[in-house]
């Protein structure tokens, strides 16, 4: 079983760019005008363009599966709260910390954070997984 503790966190970075937000777009289908048409955007509560909560989320999927725990876990269960809108040229920091280890089935449950550049909670939640 990989050797993590309670307590363990680990960290990563990324600016959003137009460029990731079309990509998703096409990868995802999702080509709601919200993300994509700034015209559209200027009349919304945001004022302009948001990136799709679930591209934002996917930085905590990359940190889970590269850092902690790492290659060869497996995601069971995520919860996401999405509290802040994310902006296109926003630099979005997603941090996991172990809260729990269940040891007999070799599951770990993480709280998972995406905090934007000024430090505000965009995303929250927990998420558990399965250990190689």
């Amino acid at each position: 079983m990989i050797n993590i503790k309670i307590g363990d966190k680990a960290r990563l970075s990324k600016t959003i760019s137009d460029e990731d937000v079309k990509l998703f777009a096409s990868i995802s289908g999702d080509f709601n005008p919200l993300h994509l048409d700034e015209n559209f955007a200027k009349k919304t509560r945001f004022g302009k363009r948001i990136v799709h909560g679930l591209l934002t989320a996917s930085l905590i999927s990359a940190l889970l599966g590269t850092k902690l725990p790492g290659p060869g876990s497996i995601y069971l269960s995520q919860t996401l709260f999405f509290l802040k809108p994310v902006y296109v040229g926003d630099t979005i920091t997603a941090e996991v910390e172990v809260i729990d280890i269940d040891k007999e089935h070799k599951k770990v449950k993480l709280k998972t954070t995406c905090y934007n550049q000024n430090e505000v909670e965009v995303i929250k939640g927990e998420a558990i997984l399965l250990l190689e």
